[in-house]
Order: structure tokens, then C-alpha cells, then sequence
């Protein structure tokens, strides 16, 4: 799965990465982005591609209680083409959510160790994601962050792709991240046929940091630090 990630990337990065249109965002870094939490992501519009913030963890149109998101923030990339609560945004609204980071967790006796991947270049990157919007039911009881909702508000949210964990993730955890080479941008977007795949384990790098990243309240640079290697 992929639980937890960073952003840290400026709106000059994401523009060069995506290609992006439209008005900048006054993006901050993101060191330890939590489901639930806005996260930017990157839709096909027209006239080309804009960055939006949705929450992360989806909601199905068709939801009644929207505490399956909590459930939904990753999506197997096997199965969502068929799965009731994917297959619609598997054919019609797909997403890239830029990266340059994500963490997975190693048990040591009763410590969850954090471990960050990233690519061995320190470039940034995007998962395959997938996007939907979900109406608020005139019954719902809206709690927490969605407490300021109300019947008939639109929330978009967004999942995580995941695949088969690599060499370089699999002694961490045995998922991991659909991270897109950028020659699958245009045709992810476009809703084709993409191989959903690991990432090449001999492109990444790996490291275990600060045990700060297990709460997601801990949101600074803190959370990337190496710790060293036993």
C-alpha cells in the first residue's frame, strides 16, 4: 500500500514536470502528506493540464457514509478496473499525483520503522491515481475535516494506484506505489492502456527515518532526515 508520501516539490518542478496551464499555486513542501488530507494532483482539462487539491482517500459517487474513504485511499491496480468502487474513475477520471517520496513500514520486534523511497536522481515523480466527486446526501452526518460540508456540497477525492513491491521495496513491504514513467503521462490521462507496474528497483533508493512520520500531525523536514543504517 502507500500510506504516507511527500510533496515537496515548488510550482516551477510540477510546471516542468507536467506541463502544466493555468494560475500557480502557492504549493508548501509536504513532508509527510497523511490520507485524508488535501494533496495535489494533476487532471487532464481542456486546453491541458491543471493542478487541483482533492482530498486523498475516495469517496465513491455513490457512498452513502464517507468514512469508506479510509478504506479507499489505494486502489490494487489488478483489480480496479473492476471493482465497484473504481471502475468508473478507472475509465473516465484518471490523475497523476506528483511526488518525490513515499514512505513504507518495516516492523522491528513492536517499532514500525518508517523507511522514504525516492528515486536514486532525487527527481520528482507521479503515482497513478484516480479521481471522483461525491455529493453530499441530504441525511449525511458529516464529522471531523467534513464537518463543514453540508447536503448538496461536492467533494473530490482521490486513490493511489498500487503494484507488486519491487526488489528495492519488497524487504520493507510487499506493495508499493504505481509510479509512471512520463512517457505514460499523456496516455494514463487519456485513459489508454498503461502498464501498471513496479518501478525499476535499480532506479530508486530507499533509507529508514525518524519514527516522527508514524503521526501524521509531524509535518517538517524532520520527517525525511536518514537515520543510519544498522
Amino acid at each position: 500500500m502507500c500510506g504516507r508520501f511527500t510533496q515537496r516539490l515548488s510550482w516551477p518542478e510540477l510546471h516542468e514536470l507536467m506541463d502544466l496551464v493555468g494560475t500557480p499555486l502557492n504549493l508548501r513542501p509536504r513532508y509527510n502528506v497523511a490520507p485524508g488530507q488535501d494533496v495535489a494532483v494533476v487532471r487532464a482539462e481542456e486546453g491541458g493540464r491543471g493542478l487541483a487539491m482533492l482530498r486523498w482517500g475516495l469517496i465513491p459517487a455513490w457512498a452513502r457514509d464517507p468514512t469508506i474513504a479510509w478504506k479507499l485511499i489505494n486502489a490494487r491496480s489488478e483489480t480496479a478496473a473492476q471493482k465497484p468502487s473504481f471502475r468508473s474513475a478507472f475509465r473516465h477520471r484518471r490523475c497523476l499525483i506528483p511526488a518525490d517520496g513515499f514512505y513504507e513500514w518495516e516492523r522491528r520486534g513492536g517499532v514500525k520503522q518508517p523507511w522514504l523511497f525516492g528515486l536514486q536522481d532525487g527527481a520528482p515523480f507521479a503515482f497513478a491515481g484516480l479521481w471522483e466527486t461525491w455529493t453530499v446526501p441530504d441525511d449525511a452526518a458529516l464529522t471531523g475535516s467534513l464537518a463543514e460540508h453540508g447536503p448538496g456540497d461536492t467533494i473530490q477525492t482521490c486513490t493511489i494506484l498500487t503494484t507488486a513491491a519491487n526488489e528495492a521495496v519488497a524487504p520493507v513491504h510487499g506493495r508499493m506505489p504505481v509510479i509512471l514513467p512520463r512517457d505514460s503521462y499523456a496516455p494514463w490521462l487519456a485513459s489508454e492502456d498503461v502498464p501498471l507496474v513496479p518501478y525499476p528497483a535499480d532506479d530508486m533508493t530507499a533509507y529508514p527515518v525518524s519514527t516522527l512520520v508514524n503521526k501524521a500531525a509531524n509535518e517538517d523536514p524532520r520527517c525525511v532526515d536518514p537515520l543510519p543504517l544498522a
